[in-house]
C-alpha cells in the first residue's frame, strides 16, 4: 500500500496530508544543511525526529486499515443504526429527512433486512425533525456505513408559490449495534425513565409507561426507545443505542489526539460535511467525496441504491 492509497481513503486522508507535509519538512531541512554547514548536525537531528514522526503516522494508517478480526464483509456488524436529524430549510428539510428514511426503508426491504423505527419526532408538515431506525440484515452495515454526513437537497418545494429553489440539510449519523456488554457501562453511571409512547399501536402503547429514555450522565448521551411493547425490551434496545453512541464518541476522542486543529476522518466521516447533493430539477445526485453523479433521481429515490452503493465502495473502501 502506498501513499496515494491512503490519500484515497477518506480514513486515512488527514493523516496522509500530515505525512505530505513531513516530507516537505525534511526536503527543506537537507536543503537548509547543503547551504550552511555550521548547523548541519543540528539539521540531521531535526530530519531525524520528522521521519520518525514519518513512521509513526504510517504505521498508524497501516493500522487504520487493516481489517478487523471478525469485522469483514461477512462478520460485521449485523445491525446498524441511523439517526436523522432535519438541518437548514426547516419544514422542507423534515420533509427530506422523511423522504430519505423512506429511500433507506424500500432498500433494506430489496435486501431482505429488516427496517423498524425506534424513535421519532416528527413536524408539523408530516417529515422527521429528528427520528432514529434500526437495520438489521446481514452486509447492511457495510452498505448504509458511507451514508453518514450532511445531506443537501435543492428543489422546488410543493408550498413553494413563486416557484424558488430551496436549499436544505439533513444529517445522517450511522452506527454499528453490537451486544452492549462488550462495552462497559456502570449501572450507577445511568438516569432512566419510562414514559408512555407516543403514535399508534393500541391501548398498550398509548396508556402504559413501556418508552425508555436513559441519560448517561458521564457523557451526557441521551437514547430513547419506544419501538417495542415492554419496558424491558425497550430498556435492552436502548441500552444497545447507548453502547453504540458510546464506541462512536470514543472514536471520535480517538481522532482528535492527531489533529489539534479540527477533526479528522480516521474511522468515521465528519458529520458537519457536506457528502451528497440531491438535485430535483436536474434530476442528477453528486457524492462529492467520490466526485460522482447519477440520474434518474425518483428512480434511486424509490430505493434503487444497489450502484450508488457499489460506487461509494469502490471509491472509498480502498
Amino acid at each position: 500500500m502506498d501513499l496515494a492509497d491512503f490519500k484515497a481513503n477518506n480514513k486515512t486522508v488527514y493523516l496522509a496530508g500530515l505525512y505530505e507535509d513531513l516530507t516537505r519538512q525534511i526536503t527543506e531541512a537537507r536543503s537548509l544543511a547543503l547551504a550552511d554547514e555550521s548547523i548541519k548536525d543540528l539539521v540531521e537531528e531535526e530530519i531525524k525526529d520528522l521521519e520518525k514522526q514519518q513512521t509513526e503516522i504510517w504505521e498508524k494508517m497501516e493500522e487504520i486499515l487493516k481489517p478487523k478480526v471478525g469485522e469483514g464483509d461477512s462478520a460485521g456488524p449485523k445491525t446498524v443504526m441511523i439517526e436523522m436529524r432535519a438541518g437548514a430549510g426547516g419544514e422542507e428539510a423534515s420533509l427530506f429527512a422523511y423522504e430519505l428514511s423512506q429511500t433507506y426503508a424500500k432498500y433494506a426491504a430489496s435486501q431482505g433486512w429488516d427496517f423498524a423505527l425506534v424513535d421519532e419526532s416528527p413536524s408539523t408538515s408530516g417529515g422527521y425533525k429528528e427520528a432514529t431506525f434500526e437495520i438489521t440484515g446481514a452486509g447492511a452495515y457495510d452498505s448504509f456505513k458511507y451514508e453518514m454526513g450532511v445531506h443537501r437537497v435543492q428543489r422546488v418545494p410543493a408550498t413553494e408559490k413563486s416557484g424558488r429553489v430551496h436549499t436544505s440539510t439533513i444529517s445522517v449519523a450511522v452506527l454499528p449495534v453490537r451486544e452492549y456488554s462488550e462495552i462497559k457501562i456502570n449501572p450507577g453511571d445511568l438516569e432512566i425513565e419510562f414514559t408512555r409512547s407516543g403514535g399508534a399501536g393500541g391501548q398498550n402503547v398509548n396508556k402504559v409507561e413501556t418508552a425508555v429514555r436513559i441519560v448517561h450522565k458521564p457523557t451526557g448521551l441521551v437514547v430513547r426507545c419506544q419501538k417495542e411493547r415492554t419496558q424491558l425490551r425497550n430498556k435492552e434496545k436502548a441500552m444497545e443505542m447507548l453502547a453504540a453512541k458510546i464506541e462512536d464518541q470514543e472514536r471520535q476522542e480517538e481522532t482528535a489526539k492527531y489533529s489539534a486543529e479540527r477533526k479528522s476522518q480516521i474511522g468515521t466521516a465528519d458529520r458537519s460535511e457536506k457528502i451528497r447533493t440531491y438535485n430535483f430539477l436536474q434530476d442528477r445526485i453528486t457524492d462529492h467525496r467520490i466526485k460522482k453523479s447519477w440520474h434518474g433521481i425518483e428512480r434511486i429515490m424509490a430505493g434503487n441504491l444497489d450502484q450508488v452503493f457499489a460506487d461509494l465502495k469502490a471509491g472509498l473502501a480502498k
